[in-house]
């Protein structure tokens, strides 16, 4: 027979399958057990749509009651887009529920856990919480801070180079490197990059697996909308968000590019906390930062990035003209260099991917 932990396990694979295609809600997972047998499982596949436990429920049936659930994080208490998931297990008259971990919107917190216990239901919170947390670390974040979670990502040389001088870069890593980074856009709200990367490189931003993925929204940065070309952002395949100053032209932009969003900041130059308030507005729970130098050192000096996901390629650049990862001057001691902490180190074929959190931010995860 299966233990606490391996059927929560199974709810949590569940959960980690919709990585990315759920914002703004949560990735959730549910199981439903009855003396050892499998019933019912189930998982939230987008926004709007039915939550883990109605999917789980409704394939358990009338054999609900009675039953265990696993579901891998608090079972909703109020009406949204589809009644509250707590009100479900409590009609469904099941036995116990196990609770990966809370959820920190403070509509639920601890809501849906009152009432199951009002009606009688045993409630047990805590079995692999920690990896629940991490499976929906941007939610948790976008709840608890009011702004996304922030991930700076580079491709470089051993030797921490991004590009020749002439801004050459294709390829720096392996295709096992980049198929990676594919992922990673398929799990994020947005992707940003500067005027300059879309001039030299003139990227799509897209999500492109072989299983296809959710492509997420293109923010470039651009502050006097000087941007004027057949660019891959300005096709329609997926949205694209320019952000500008104020002095900038918008309406000239708009009318040759009517289907693009303008976000125009009221400061001459484009100001990254005032542009993640915005964000957050609209939100954007999660944010992937690719570059290049300058909006790289612009969040770095704003103190606003939560992750760096590094890839670096055994390639020795050299030269004090190849293009460094984050431009503008550097600090005059040591000690006054952006301290991080190493999360993951991963090899990818014949490259290294590295995870690195702020070392101030050691955990972006609620105190439950």
């Amino acid at each position: 027979m299966k233990t606490h932990e391996e059927w929560m396990d199974l709810a949590l694979n569940l959960a980690e399958a919709t990585i990315g295609q759920t914002s703004p809600n949560p990735s959730v997972g549910a199981v439903v057990v009855k003396d050892g047998e499998l019933l019912g499982v189930g998982t939230h596949l987008k926004a709007g749509g039915p939550h883990a436990e109605v999917h789980a429920i409704n394939q358990a049936g009338e054999r609900a009651k009675g039953a265990d659930v696993y579901v891998t994080l608090e079972p909703c208490s109020h009406y949204g887009k589809t009644p509250p998931c707590a009100e479900l297990l409590v009609q469904s008259q099941v036995k116990k529920v196990y609770i990966a971990c809370l959820d920190p919107n403070p509509k639920v917190t601890g809501n849906g856990v009152a009432i199951l216990k009002q009606a009688g239901i045993e409630v047990e919170i805590g079995i692999r919480e920690e990896r629940a947390l991490q499976i929906n670390q941007h939610f948790f974040h976008y709840m608890n801070e009011k702004r996304p979670f922030i991930t700076l990502k580079a491709a470089t040389t051993l030797d921490g180079k991004t590009a020749t001088a002439t801004g050459d870069s294709k390829w720096i890593t392996s295709q096992l490197a980049r198929e990676d980074v594919h992922k990673q856009r398929h799990q994020y709200d947005a992707i940003l990059v500067g005027r300059q990367t879309v001039e030299q490189d003139n990227p799509s931003l897209t999500t492109r697996l072989p299983q296809g993925g959710k492509s997420p929204i293109r923010i470039i940065l651009d502050t006097h909308l000087s941007l004027d070309g057949d660019f891959h952002i300005f096709k329609p395949d997926s949205p694209t968000w320019i952000v500008c100053g104020k002095q900038a032209d918008k309406n000239r932009f708009l009318n040759k590019y009517p289907h693009v969003k303008v976000i125009q900041l009221q400061t001459t130059k484009v100001d990254i906390a005032d542009l993640m308030e915005i964000l957050a507005e609209e939100k954007i729970e999660s944010l992937y930062v690719e570059g290049g130098a300058s909006v790289h050192q612009s969040f770095v000096q704003a103190g606003l990035f939560d992750e760096c996901h590094w890839y670096i390629a055994p390639k020795l650049l050299g030269g004090d003209d190849a293009r460094a990862v984050i431009g503008g001057t550097s600090p005059i001691k040591m000690a006054e260099a952006e301290q991080l902490v190493f999360q993951h180190i991963e090899q990818m074929g014949p490259d290294i991917k590295i995870i690195a959190k702020r070392k101030e931010e050691s955990s972006c995860l609620p105190e439950l």
